[in-house]
C-alpha cells in the first residue's frame, strides 16, 4: 500500500505553509518543500529566491524542475513507496502558475518539464488556498525574496493561473477560501481533505 500524497498550493503569502504543516501533522505525514526538501534543492532554492541573483525566465524553469526531480528521487517517491503519507508545501501546479502563467512561459513546455521531472509522481489532491493578492501582499512583510519582490500585476496573473488549472481538474484540485485567521481556514482545509480523502477520516476532524 502506497501512502497519500498531498500538495498543498497558494500565492505568496496565502498562509498554504501553515495548513501544509499542521495537516502533515496531524497525518504523521513527512513534510517538505519547494524548491528546497534535499540539500541540492535547498541550494538551488537559496539561488532562486535571492534578490541579488538575476534568473532568466527559462533557467527559473529548470532550475525549479531540477529541484523538483531531486526531491521527488530522494524523498516523495521512496516515502510513499514505504507506505508513508507526504504533504509538500508547494509541488507541480506552482512552476503552471508561477513560470506559465505568471512569466508568461508557454504552459503547456512548462507542464511538459514538470512532467519530466516527478516520472509519474503526481499528488492524490492539490489543495489551493485562495487570497485576494491585495491582503497577500498586506501580509508581507519587509524581508522579501526575489519573487515576492514581483509587481501586483505579476501576483495577479499566478493567482489567475491557480484558479484556472483548478477548475480545469476539479477531480485533483480543491480550492479553499484563504481569508479569516488561521483556525477558521484551518476548519476549510480539514472539511475538504474529510471529503476528499479516505486516509483522513478519523484523523482530521471535518
Amino acid at each position: 500500500m502506497t501512502g497519500t500524497f498531498i500538495a498543498f498550493e497558494g500565492g505568496d503569502a496565502s498562509g498554504k505553509s501553515t495548513q501544509a504543516q499542521r495537516v502533515a501533522d496531524a497525518l504523521g505525514a513527512v513534510f517538505t518543500r519547494e524548491p528546497g526538501g534535499t540539500p541540492l534543492s535547498e541550494a538551488l532554492r537559496a539561488l532562486l529566491l535571492d534578490p541579488a541573483q538575476h534568473v532568466a525566465l527559462r533557467t527559473e524553469a529548470l532550475l525549479m524542475a531540477a529541484s523538483r526531480a531531486q526531491l521527488v528521487h530522494d524523498v516523495i517517491a521512496p516515502t510513499l513507496a514505504s507506505g508513508r503519507h507526504v504533504v509538500t508545501d508547494r509541488f507541480l501546479g506552482s512552476s503552471l502558475a508561477y513560470q506559465g502563467y505568471g512569466r508568461g512561459l508557454d504552459v503547456a513546455a512548462v507542464r511538459g518539464l514538470s512532467l519530466f521531472a516527478v516520472e509519474g509522481t503526481l499528488p492524490d489532491l492539490t489543495v489551493l488556498i485562495d487570497v485576494p493578492v491585495s491582503l497577500a501582499m498586506g501580509r508581507l512583510g519587509e524581508d522579501l525574496d526575489r519573487i515576492e519582490r514581483e509587481e501586483q500585476a505579476f501576483h495577479e496573473r499566478v493567482r489567475a493561473g491557480y484558479l484556472e488549472l483548478a477548475a480545469a481538474d476539479p477531480g485533483g484540485w480543491v480550492v479553499i477560501d484563504g481569508t479569516g485567521d488561521v483556525d477558521t481556514v484551518a476548519s476549510r482545509v480539514d472539511a475538504a481533505l474529510a471529503s476528499r480523502l479516505s486516509v483522513v477520516d478519523g484523523i482530521i476532524e471535518s
